[in-house]
């Protein structure tokens, strides 16, 4: 099958390797030094999927329709890849690989002739330098639309790419949009200290920090009326659950997620970006909870303040720990 995936960072390469490894005709869209490498020496994919090598066509826009494309750009570069290679992709379809709310809305609006679907991908993976990455966690990735249950063209959909990459087709996607949102809140506090996300779960202080970010972002979901979609045993019972209990007590939920990734390193994709000296996307993670609080009429003080620490990260450099804490304990 001729697949298009259009951005080749962390998740881009991880997808478009694995799929030319099964045998699938892979395009990639690519910019500046990512580019060159990927068309000088291709991919170099390792960690959890296993070693391998992948020499996809990379271009900066898309030349001829695909039967499938993957979007996997950040966030904030979603809607100007979509729409720069939109005339070859509309009326093909379209999986958008992206954390945040509003992925799926936005390919549908700029591709009206495209059948779109969201993936919401749990892989963690480190973009090391151009055209190489390593997988630090191999997990699953699921894919589904709306509200509902999930459709035969979901399950058409699961069943093609779960034989290169492993795929579950689920029920409520928006709601498990908002519970992937819930497990982005890890991203932060690593991006504004530069520390892995287990060095900061290890870390008492910083763990209750990142423990009340969650907290406060399921507490926003369900101001606005979310059921919280299943998502790597996390749902809806269980999230609001941890919202009630005790802060302390509720600092198992980041433990149990640090337990999963193992003892790789795992930058987060945030802190990825600010090391790369590209924007992050923390406006699509933590200032989405802000944003849906302002809609509910509800406070988000965690999320705003760590919101806007990213963004003082990427202007002028990481902060120390303490100083993360002391912002926290004047809120």
């Amino acid at each position: 099958m001729r697949i298009a995936v259009i951005g080749a960072g962390a998740l881009g390469g991880t997808f478009a390797t694995l799929l030319a490894r099964t045998g699938h005709d892979v395009t990639v869209t690519a910019r500046g030094a990512g580019l060159e490498a990927i068309r000088t020496g291709g991919i170099r994919l390792g960690g959890g999927f296993g070693d391998a090598h992948a020499q996809p066509a990379a271009l900066e826009r898309l030349a001829e329709r695909p039967e499938l494309t993957l979007v996997c750009t950040k966030a904030q570069d979603a809607a100007a890849a979509i729409g720069a290679n939109a005339s070859v992709v509309d009326g093909s379809p379209v999986i958008v690989v992206q954390n945040g709310l509003d992925g799926v809305r936005t390919a549908a609006e700029l591709l009206p002739g495209s059948d779109c679907f969201g993936a919401l991908s749990i892989i963690a993976a480190n973009y090391t330098e151009p055209g190489v990455v390593r997988v630090t966690t191999a997990a699953p990735t699921y894919i589904g639309r709306g509200s509902g249950p999930a459709d035969a063209a979901t399950r058409h959909w699961q069943g093609v790419l779960d034989v290169a990459v492993p795929m579950i087709a689920i029920d409520n996607f928006v709601g498990a949009q908002w519970t992937k949102l819930i497990v982005n809140m890890l991203n932060a506090v690593p991006a504004i200290t530069g520390l892995s996300v287990q060095d900061v779960v290890d870390d008492a202080a910083l763990r209750r920090v990142m423990t009340a970010s969650m907290r406060e972002a399921v507490r926003v979901g369900v101001a606005r009326g979310v059921r919280f979609g299943s998502l790597q045993a996390l749902g809806d019972r269980r999230l609001r659950a941890f919202a009630r209990l005790p802060a302390s007590v509720g600092q198992v939920l980041p433990m149990m997620m640090r337990r999963r990734m193992g003892n790789v390193p795992n930058l987060g994709s945030t802190l990825q970006s600010i090391r790369r000296g590209q924007p992050t996307e923390v406006d699509y993670l933590n200032g989405a909870i802000v944003r849906e609080a302002a809609l509910a009429g509800v406070p988000a003080p965690v999320n705003a303040m760590l919101t806007a620490l990213v963004h003082d990260v990427e202007a002028s450099g990481v902060l120390a720990p303490a100083d993360v804490v002391a912002r926290f304990e004047a809120l």
